[in-house]
């Protein structure tokens, strides 16, 4: 996986994040990853294709996503997601791709994005491909960003 592409993936997520939720974003520490993926309460599933391949997982806590859904609602107190509560995090996921073919775009590298899927519950996603892990904290939450693409 080309850094750059990485990087750009990333800076996409944290530019929701800041520009949509005004929140500061600080990456931990990212790790490369094979085989198993866990993820925690709420996934949004982005593939990507053209002339990249592969896919964006996004993964938080049901907490994180009452915040993400309470900020996109206009500051409501959010104790459950409901279907207008699952259609905000698939708005989420919306975002994250838009913006992230944007970032690629300033790379020179052109995607589609499928759009986004969204689960609820713990979940173990099994690829044959490695993926980068990057853990975004800030005042919502913890988000993960999972990173599997490879060039077309």
């Amino acid at each position: 996986m080309n850094v750059k592409h990485i990087n750009a993936i990333c800076d996409a997520t944290k530019q929701i994040l800041s520009n949509h939720f005004g929140v500061v974003v600080k990456p931990l520490s990212p790790s490369a990853n094979s085989g198993a993926l866990l993820a925690n309460d709420v996934s949004v599933i982005l593939g990507i294709k053209g002339q990249l391949n592969g896919q964006i997982i996004c993964t938080f806590s049901q907490q994180t996503a009452f915040s993400i859904v309470g900020v996109m609602m206009g500051g409501l107190k959010v104790e459950a997601l409901d279907e207008m509560g699952w259609s905000a995090v698939q708005e989420f996921g919306n975002w994250v791709a838009g913006t992230t073919a944007t970032e690629l775009s300033k790379e020179g590298c052109l995607i589609d994005v499928t759009p986004p899927i969204v689960n609820g519950g713990d979940s173990q996603y099994h690829s044959s491909v490695p993926f980068i892990s990057i853990p975004l904290e800030s005042a919502i939450g913890e988000i993960g960003v999972h990173i599997s693409v490879k060039e077309a």
